[in-house]
């Protein structure tokens, strides 16, 4: 089933007005996936008068930081998208950090828990895991099996009062399908046997996505959600939670993911996928946001050139095609050089004093090429690298006298997963990092760290190689690191997974730092 834009604005929400939203979890880098979903959501919102905004889903309190929130804004900024409403420009909906809406989630929650919607669940993890080992021994998806769905509201509440911890669960079908209306795809059945009985409520009182987003998007007004298409299983849940809470749901759209050249889906093993990343790179912020508003859509004249304004100004939901947009980057490499190109030298010479002018990363190269420099013309020698996207090596470049090329791209595979993980990107962290490597692998930290000056700077000479790391940032580091890892002919997968058993056997590095 196809319906057209006009269909669309008015079906089930009237004369509601258009009001779309993005909300990333501030848990890592920022990736080019938010941004190209929140390009849709607010070419979409402008298009038909309406208002784009963002809320903060930083409910996972062990990996949500600061760091990343302020990371995420200040990138999808530079991109050039802005929002009416968000957490760091207040609105009428405030907090938009959902850590701040606990006792709004718990409230609901209670009354789903009232018109019995929902139930109480009192399995242990280990319960959980043994459930699932049993279900997948015979043939069967794993899913929780309703054990604690048939308790009495006096036994429930007699097992609370013993101290018993519990998450509370959503009700959900056993029979039937599911209908789903999507602006793309038409009327999508999912059968109510494939969807599970969601954790809505956890032990330590914080919801999970699901609640949250159906609680969040209500109160907020949101009358178009426009996500990616992995959503789209979820949103049985979802559209079962608004019936049991007698609200009107938002129009649905899920976007289609962005994929790799090879058709997998996006992934930073195999592709840049940091917002920040192409920043640096030197990555025309009009022409990152032109290229993401190119994925799985086109302009009504075929225009592959276009800015945020001619995008919103012929904006029509229906063009986007479904198939999986291919995010490749020397694609958006000749699209940058277009928008280079259409610079007078002048505006060229700003762009490049702009890219380069970042005050404290320049005083922090200062600082570790003064020792070395005799001239300040030296300062391009020492300091070049820096401003480099990826370094001119070969396999030949890593050689080392007692390290075989396999143990040096063991080495770098085993610091990029460790690094991955780093809470605050600092030389102190990437110092316990690298240290921690060192011991665990039996490698004298001069030996192990031979390779990352390569890498990263390209020669075995350089300024400090984890000063200069936590200088050029984490997602510059990473991605030369697994430059790295490429010119060195990578690892098989029998290799990468025992490798991967053996990394997950290694301490906390941090621990102890």
């Amino acid at each position: 089933m196809t319906q057209t834009l006009s269909q669309t604005l008015t079906h089930s929400n009237g004369s509601r007005p258009v009001r779309t939203r993005i909300a990333p979890s501030p848990t890592g880098f920022p990736h080019v996936g938010t941004a190209y979903i929140a390009l849709f959501n607010l070419a979409f919102a402008k298009a038909h008068g309406g208002e784009f905004i963002l809320r903060i889903e930083d409910t996972d309190q062990v990996r949500s930081t600061e760091q990343s929130e302020k990371m995420i804004l200040d990138a999808l900024r530079w991109v050039g998208l802005d929002w009416a409403e968000g957490p760091d420009v207040g609105g009428p909906h405030a907090p938009y950090r959902q850590s701040e809406r606990a006792d709004i989630y718990k409230q609901h929650a209670q009354q789903l828990l009232d018109s019995d919607h929902a139930f109480r669940c009192f399995c242990t993890s280990e319960e959980l895991d043994t459930m699932r080992a049993a279900q997948m021994a015979n043939g069967e998806t794993p899913r929780y099996d309703g054990r604690y769905a048939n308790l009495t509201r006096e036994e429930s509440d007699k097992m609370v009062a013993d101290g018993m911890p519990f998450v509370i669960r959503m009700r959900v079908p056993t029979e039937g399908v599911c209908r789903i209306e999507d602006m793309l795809r038409g009327t999508v059945e999912i059968p109510w046997a494939q969807v599970d009985m969601q954790v809505l409520l956890k032990t330590d009182g914080l919801p999970t996505y699901h609640l949250a987003n159906v609680v969040d998007d209500h109160l907020m007004d949101i009358s178009h959600v426009l996500r990616g298409e992995e959503w789209l299983n979820s949103a049985p849940k979802h559209q079962l939670l608004y019936e049991y809470f007698g609200w009107e749901m938002p129009v649905l759209c899920h976007m289609p993911l962005l994929r790799n050249p090879d058709k997998s889906k996006l992934s930073k093993r195999k592709n840049p996928t940091s917002i920040t990343y192409y920043r640096d790179a030197g990555v025309l912020p009009e022409a990152l946001l032109n290229y993401l508003g190119r994925m799985g859509y086109s302009m009504p004249d075929e225009a592959e050139k276009f800015t945020l304004e001619q995008m919103i100004a012929s904006f029509d939901i229906q063009r986007v095609s479904l198939g999986g947009p291919i995010f490749d980057i020397e694609k958006l490499n000749w699209l940058n050089a277009e928008w280079l190109r259409a610079l007078t030298p002048e505006e060229l010479k700003n762009k490049i004093l702009d890219w380069a002018n970042n005050s404290d990363k320049l005083t922090a190269m200062a600082a570790a090429i003064q020792p070395r420099i005799e001239l300040l013309s030296d300062a391009v020698n020492w300091g070049g690298f820096y401003f480099q996207n990826l370094p001119k090596i070969t396999a030949e470049s890593f050689s080392h006298k007692s390290l075989s090329d396999e143990q040096i791209i063991e080495m770098l595979q085993l610091s990029i997963w460790q690094l991955e993980t780093l809470p605050t990107w600092s030389e102190e962290n990437i110092y316990a990092t690298m240290q921690g490597l060192s011991t665990e692998l039996n490698i004298k930290m001069r030996d192990f760290m031979a390779p990352f000056f390569v890498a990263i700077a390209g020669s075995t000479s350089s300024t400090p190689v984890m000063n200069s790391m936590a200088i050029i940032g984490a997602d510059m580091t990473l991605n030369r690191l697994r430059h790295g890892v490429e010119v060195l002919g990578s690892l098989g997968k029998k290799k990468l997974k025992k490798l991967e058993k053996q990394a997950a056997e290694f301490p906390d590095f941090l621990e102890n730092s």
